[in-house]
């Protein structure tokens, strides 16, 4: 049966469609009245936070790095400025996947795996958000046209013009003046972040270290407003940074040559100081090497042929070298004698060619085999006798000895401004209970009398015990820096003059000194032949290996490099001390053969004037006394 046809309800379907309405309407009006409560709550509740945050989208404070000062020689020879140089930088949080921008720079550049690894190493270096990365530096014409090209590819990459440290002196002052390099973590973490903000290089070495806060100066800022993609529209304000203060050096770029001349390319180290000033005039540690490969990355290959070399051009040796001082420091050990009255002038050993303390067999041996007979002070000096040596170390002490030492500054840091100094070594009897628990020997006291032993000593503090004997003991600490800002450093730990009971012991010793160089039996003679100038000075050897009992050193069992270091210290002119000289020569055995000609050198580069004649303001008559000497 067919069924039957429902008849449509208007009403109900009214009913339907008027409670659709009401429950749309209501939902739009609570859809409303939810949009405008969270618009009051964002414009009026928080109008000060996002009106502050959106300020700050549009305006960024971006740091100005100051200029570095610049250091010159004391004749105003630049060895350290600034030059312009076009360096590649990035912003991570305007990159995106900044590693893939990475992967676009090294295949626009057609760079190596190598560099895309030192751009990431840098880019994950601590920083601060928002602040630009240089990960290459000195872009090349051709290399800035292809960022150009590419621009659309490398968001948050910039080309940027910035001042790069140079020296043009190149290896000359490696190791005084120092270098510059990259601010690794570490130094980040101890650096002010303000004020070494937008600052990518700090000084790792030498005077650009040990000035950093002078050289750096303050950083400035302007306030630049920005749009959406990162990009300055203006600049709304500016202040001005603070450039660094410019040092000049006591160094002498012409003496320094002259002392690089002189080495002739073997390995060494030479200090020539003032002893009036302290004044370092010369400072050469050879080999050297070229600073400028460090300011802005040196390659790992480069870094390893120099950190490999077996000749060690890294190595300062005037500051950490460390060498058993050998006869140099016989001066400073007569001059104990004297003080402490234990000798005198006329003080006279007998030398057979070798010395033993008092019931014992071993003999230490004179380097002269066959001796020299009987020996006062002067003629000890003069012949560089360790007899003589042991027997006067003998009678004073090791308290004694290691006590006066110290007072010429051995054992300790003397420098004003070289922090890489190493203190040496200056034992006692504390010092070896403490690191040997051992007693201390006797005979350890007579080779310590001769610079062996323990006693070790950088080139350096050989250098200023002798200018404490050219300036009758007259304290300066040796420093590099000559004014900074047209200012004179200023010490502030002054370390004590040498006051002796009877000063007329100084000169005592520097007649000794200048027999060695010109008397007529004198160690050093040779090298004072056609001197226009008196000379003081006093040759060393230092060994390497040590040989045995009663047998003679033999070069040629020996090889190179464990052969005797040459040394010798000197000054002049012996009457007014201008200049003092102290030279290492690694291996060169003979101190009076080898070091003495290279002081002669450097002290005639010093002295003497363009035609070879004595300038007036160092000549010096040379008395009727130190003739007959001489005779």
């Amino acid at each position: 049966m067919p069924q039957p046809i429902r008849i449509k309800d208007h009403e109900k379907d009214a009913r339907l469609v008027r409670g659709r309405v009401v429950f749309g309407a209501i939902t739009v009006v609570t859809l409303i009245g939810v949009l405008i409560a969270r618009l009051y709550f964002l414009q009026v509740i928080q109008y000060e936070y996002h009106s502050t945050l959106s300020e700050n989208n549009r305006v960024h404070v971006q740091p100005i790095p100051p200029t570095r000062g610049l250091i010159f020689d004391r004749n105003g020879v630049v060895v350290a400025d600034n030059r312009p140089s076009f360096s590649l930088s990035m912003t991570r949080e305007r990159s995106g996947d900044w590693q893939q921008v990475l992967d676009v720079i090294v295949d626009v550049l057609q760079l190596t795996p190598e560099d895309r690894a030192i751009f990431e190493k840098r880019m994950r270096q601590g920083r601060r958000p928002f602040e630009p990365v240089p990960i290459l530096f000195e872009l090349t014409e051709e290399q800035i046209a292809l960022i150009a090209v590419n621009q659309f590819r490398l968001p948050g990459v910039e080309v940027v013009a910035q001042l790069v440290r140079h020296y043009p002196q190149g290896p000359h002052f490696a190791h005084s003046v120092g270098y510059m390099g990259r601010i690794n973590e570490k130094e980040l973490k101890t650096l002010d972040p303000v004020n070494y903000s937008g600052t990518h290089h700090i000084g790792k070495t030498g005077i650009e270290r040990f000035y950093e806060p002078e050289l750096h100066g303050q950083v400035g800022y302007e306030e630049v407003e920005t749009n959406a993609r990162g990009r300055v529209l203006r600049v709304l304000k500016r202040t001005d940074p603070i450039p660094g203060k410019d040092i000049v050096l006591s160094l002498d770029i012409k003496l320094q040559e002259a002392a690089e001349a002189a080495l002739g390319g073997r390995r060494g180290a030479v200090v020539a100081l003032d002893p009036n000033t302290g004044e370092v005039l010369a400072m050469v540690s050879q080999p050297s090497f070229d600073p400028n490969l460090f300011v802005t990355g040196i390659s790992f290959k480069a870094y390893a042929e120099l950190r490999d070399s077996i000749d060690r051009p890294l190595f300062n040796r005037v500051l950490r070298g460390l060498y058993p001082p050998g006869s140099t420091i016989k001066p400073a050990v007569a001059i104990a004698g004297l003080d402490s009255g234990v000798v005198t002038a006329s003080s006279r050993v007998y030398d057979p060619g070798y010395y033993q303390l008092p019931n014992y067999d071993h003999k230490y041996r004179n380097w002269n085999r066959t001796g020299d007979g009987y020996v006062d002070l002067e003629t000890a000096i003069m012949r560089s006798n360790d007899t003589y040596f042991y027997d006067l170390a003998h009678k004073l002490g090791i308290d004694r000895l290691s006590s006066y030492m110290n007072k010429f500054g051995l054992g300790q840091k003397v420098s004003l401004d070289m922090f890489e100094e190493s203190p040496g070594l200056m034992p006692s009897r504390e010092w070896k209970r403490a690191t040997r628990r051992q007693a201390w020997f006797p005979g350890e006291t007579l080779i310590l009398g001769i610079g062996q032993g323990y006693m070790q000593a950088t080139p350096l503090q050989l250098a200023q015990a002798t200018a404490l004997v050219a300036s009758k003991g007259k304290w300066y600490r040796p420093h590099l820096a000559k004014t900074i800002e047209g200012q004179k450093p200023v010490d502030p730990d002054p370390m004590p003059d040498i006051i002796l009971r009877n000063p007329s012991d100084w000169q005592k010793v520097n007649n000794g000194m200048q027999q060695v160089m010109h008397g007529a039996r004198g160690t050093a003679r040779k090298a004072s032949i056609g001197a226009q100038y008196r000379i003081a000075g006093k040759s060393g050897t230092a060994q390497v290996v040590a040989i045995k009992q009663g047998e003679k050193y033999d070069r040629s069992k020996v090889q190179e490099r464990h052969r005797d270091h040459a040394l010798f210290v000197g000054f002049a002119p012996a009457e007014n001390p201008k200049i003092v000289v102290s030279v290492m020569v690694e291996n060169g055995e003979s101190g009076s053969g080898v070091a003495a000609p290279v002081v002669r050198q450097i002290m005639d580069a010093w002295l003497l004037d363009e035609h070879g004649q004595l300038k007036p303001e160092y000549a010096s008559p040379i008395t009727a006394e130190a003739t007959a000497r001489e005779e």
